[in-house]
C-alpha cells in the first residue's frame, strides 16, 4: 500500500470518526446497500467479477462486473433453474425458502471461468463453467455429496481441491476437468476447529472458505461467531495447502466479516466483506489491507472504514436493481437480469408479449396464500430509503384471485386488487408463514389502479408502508405499517415482488403496466 493512499485513509477515518461527510469522489460503506451476500470476487485484467448468494430465486447465483470494486452490474446468471424438484418448484406443498443454492465459488483458470455452489435442498454440488462469463453458454455439472461452503481452488502443479466444512475444515480433490470428487484423491480436514483462533466461546463454527495463494503461501478466510461477541472474519496461512495452518483473528469490528482477498492492478489490497445489516440484508463491504510479516493486517487499525479512497457509488440502479417499463424492442430479453423469480417460474404462466409494454402474470394453480404463490417476479430492496410503484390492470381478474405488489420475506406484507364475491377491493394484508393474515381493504370500482410500497432502512428502522391511487397522483395510505424483520427461515433481505395467485379457479390474469423504483419515502 503506497504512502499516498495511506494518509487518505487515515483523513478518511478522521472524518468519519468526527462525523464528517466524506468528500466527493470516494467510495462509502457498504459498498452496496442491498442484499449481496456471499459474495466471491476475482479480478481478470483490470475487471473484476463477483458472485453472491440468492438461494431459491431463479434464475440464480448472479455474476457482476465492476471496473472499480465498487460501481457493479449484473452480467449473467450461471444457471436458469438450480434443479427439478417439487422444493424449487414450489409445488407439492413443498418450498426451498432459506435453501437452494449457498455460497458460491468463483474462479478464472486457463481460459475457463468457474462459478461453484451447493444445495442443502437437493445434497448436491453444482459446477459451472464458460469461457464467456457475460454471454455464456454455461456448461453444467452436479455431484454427491453437498460440499458446504466451499472455495475452490487450482493449485500451480495442476490440482484441483475444493476447501469445505464447517469447524473442522476440510480439503477435497476434484477430478482435473472439475467434474467431481477424485477417486483416491486427498480428502482430509486440514484444520481442526478453526474458530479456535478467535477464542474459547464457541458459537458459529467456522465456515465460508475462501482461499488464495499470495507468493508461495496459502492463505484462508473464514467467518466464526465467538457466543456473545461478532461475527468475526479469520485467517490461517501455510506453506503447504495440506498444511500445518497457523491462524489469527483477521478482522473483529461491526460484525463485518465473511469473504475474502481481492488485489487491484496496482497492488492495493482489499478484503470483500459483508455484515448483516437488518431487514435490506446482509451488504457488502469493502476493507482495506496491508501486509505484516507475511499477514494480511485489515481495516484501519482494526476498523472498518467509513470511506476509502475509491471512486463514488453512483447506487444500485440500475446495476443491480432497476425500473421496468416492460416495453421490449426486438431482441432485448424478455425480463432485464435485475429480475429474479420466487423460486422457479412456470414460463407458461407469464408473458411481456401478449400485450406488448405490459407484464401479464396469468394463474395456473390454487394456492393458500401468497407464499405458497409461484411466479412472483422479484428485486432486491435496497437502502436506506427506496420505493417502487406500479399500475395494475384487473379486468380479466377473476373471483378469489389476489395480485399486487409485495414486500417478500417470511413476514410478509402486500396490497394489491383482492376478488371476492364478485367485488374488488384495494386490499393490503400482513401475513406470515405461521400467523393468520391481516387484511385491509377498499371497493374498487375501476379496472386501473396504482400501487407503492415504501422502506425505510435508516438506522435499522425496518420499517414499510403501502399506498394506493385511482390516478397516479393523488395516494392513500392503507392497512397498517410493516414491521420488517431479517429472518433465517427465509435468509434473505426483503424483495419488492408483482404477484398474481388464484385461492378458488385458476385462469385468470393481469397486466402490469410498469414497476418504478424510487430512493426517497413517498
Amino acid at each position: 500500500m503506497n504512502i499516498k493512499n495511506t494518509m487518505i485513509r487515515l483523513v478518511l477515518l478522521c472524518m468519519a470518526t468526527l462525523g464528517l461527510d466524506a468528500p466527493a469522489g470516494t467510495a462509502t460503506n457498504p459498498i452496496i446497500y442491498a442484499d449481496v451476500p456471499d459474495l466471491a470476487v476475482i479480478r481478470v485484467g483490470d475487471t473484476y467479477y463477483m458472485s453472491s448468494t440468492t438461494m431459491h430465486m431463479s434464475p440464480g447465483l448472479p455474476i457482476m462486473k465492476s471496473p472499480d470494486l465498487v460501481n457493479w452490474r449484473i452480467v449473467s446468471y450461471a444457471y436458469d433453474t438450480l434443479d427439478d424438484v417439487d422444493a424449487l418448484n414450489l409445488a407439492g406443498g413443498k418450498n426451498s425458502y432459506g435453501r437452494g443454492s449457498w455460497a458460491s465459488s468463483l474462479r478464472y483458470h486457463n481460459g475457463v471461468f468457474y462459478a461453484t455452489t451447493f444445495s442443502g435442498t437437493t445434497g448436491k454440488t453444482y459446477v459451472y463453467q464458460t469461457r464467456d462469463i457475460e454471454h455464456g453458454p454455461w456448461q453444467s455439472t452436479a455431484f454427491r455429496p453437498a460440499l458446504h461452503d466451499h472455495s475452490l481452488f487450482f493449485d500451480d502443479d495442476g490440482r484441483v481441491y475444493m476447501v469445505n466444512g464447517a469447524g473442522d475444515i476440510r480439503l477435497t480433490e476434484l477430478t482435473p476437468d472439475v467434474t467431481g470428487i477424485k477417486p483416491g484423491g486427498f480428502n482430509q480436514i486440514i484444520i481442526t476447529n478453526a474458530s479456535a483462533v478467535a477464542g474459547p466461546n464457541l458459537g458459529l463454527r467456522a465456515e465460508g472458505s475462501q482461499m488464495r495463494k499470495i507468493n508461495g503461501k496459502y492463505y484462508l478466510f473464514n467467518i466464526t461467531w465467538p457466543r456473545g461477541g461478532m461475527r468475526t472474519a479469520i485467517v490461517h496461512r501455510a506453506d503447504r495447502i495440506t498444511g500445518p495452518y497457523e491462524g489469527r483473528v483477521a478482522l473483529m469490528d461491526q460484525g463485518v466479516a465473511q469473504g475474502g482477498l481481492i488485489d487491484t492492478p496496482q497492488g492495493d489490497w482489499y478484503a470483500y466483506l459483508f455484515q448483516d445489516h437488518g431487514a435490506v440484508g446482509r451488504v457488502p463491504y469493502l476493507v482495506p489491507v496491508h501486509w505484516v510479516d507475511g499477514w494480511p493486517v485489515l481495516g484501519d487499525h482494526g476498523q472498518v472504514p467509513a470511506a476509502l479512497n475509491l471512486p463514488a457509488s453512483t447506487g444500485p440502479s440500475p446495476g443491480i436493481v432497476a425500473s421496468d417499463e416492460f416495453d421490449r424492442q426486438p431482441g432485448e430479453a424478455a425480463l432485464p437480469l435485475v429480475w429474479q423469480w420466487n423460486h422457479n417460474p412456470d414460463n407458461h404462466l407469464w408473458s411481456v408479449t401478449q400485450r406488448p409494454g405490459f407484464l401479464r402474470l396469468t394463474t395456473g394453480r390454487v394456492d393458500a396464500d401468497f407464499l405458497s404463490a409461484r411466479n412472483t417476479l422479484t428485486q432486491r430492496t435496497f437502502g436506506p430509503e427506496c420505493s417502487a410503484t406500479t399500475a395494475l390492470d384487473v379486468s380479466h381478474i377473476k373471483d378469489g384471485d389476489f395480485a399486487g405488489l409485495a414486500l417478500l420475506q417470511k413476514n410478509y406484507g402486500i396490497v394489491g386488487v383482492l376478488a371476492d364475491g364478485g367485488t374488488n377491493f384495494i386490499a393490503m394484508q400482513l401475513g406470515s408463514a405461521s400467523l393468520p393474515a391481516r387484511v385491509a381493504r377498499v371497493p374498487l370500482a375501476q379496472t386501473t389502479v396504482f400501487l407503492s410500497a415504501v422502506c425505510d432502512f435508516k438506522n435499522r428502522a425496518d420499517k414499510a408502508g403501502f399506498f394506493y391511487s385511482l390516478d397516479g397522483r393523488s395516494w392513500q395510505p392503507i392497512g397498517s405499517q410493516l414491521k420488517m424483520l431479517y429472518t433465517l427461515p427465509h435468509f434473505m433481505g426483503y424483495r419488492f415482488g408483482l404477484f398474481n395467485f388464484a385461492t378458488k379457479n385458476p385462469g385468470g390474469y393481469v397486466d402490469f403496466d410498469f414497476f418504478r423504483l424510487g430512493n426517497t419515502l413517498r
